[in-house]
């Protein structure tokens, strides 16, 4: 079966980090999705900006991110331009980088599951301008 879910870097961060109030739905959420989740190089970058500089923390984004959880889907300097429309699109969000290219991978890749933890974003970004994602998790956590 295809990979069909794009992963967002709250998500990942919140199933490495066991304290993060996310990390359980996160986990939960997690075991029902076709692995691997999708991505991108803005997603990564995010993430091991994110991580926290202790080796333990490094070693354990890199074991997941090498776990096969994860693919990569890649991006043409061509393809730039509508990252950046993206961006101007939702800049009263504003839109990160990183979101941006998950919601252009989307259309590219006729993709509409997203695994994140940032529903306010991601329930306002639409697909082609009219489509909603289907979020993953879709309960919030316990307070």
């Amino acid at each position: 079966m295809a990979a069909d879910t794009l992963v967002d870097t709250g998500a990942i961060l919140a199933l490495l980090d066991r304290t993060d109030r996310w990390h359980d739905v996160c986990v939960e959420a997690f075991h029902q999705l076709r692995l691997p989740l999708l991505t991108s190089e803005a997603v990564l970058t995010e993430l091991f900006h994110l991580v926290g500089d202790s080796r333990h923390e490094i070693e354990t984004a890199w074991k997941f991110v090498r776990s096969g959880a994860l693919r990569l889907l890649p991006l043409e300097d061509s393809e730039l331009p509508e990252v950046q429309a993206l961006m101007s699109r939702y800049s009263d969000r504003p839109m990160d980088f990183a979101d941006s290219t998950l919601v252009y991978l989307a259309r590219r890749e006729r993709l509409t599951t997203v695994f994140t933890v940032d529903h306010a974003d991601f329930t306002t970004y639409r697909i082609e301008g009219r489509k909603r994602f289907r979020i993953y998790p879709s309960a919030r956590p316990q307070k």
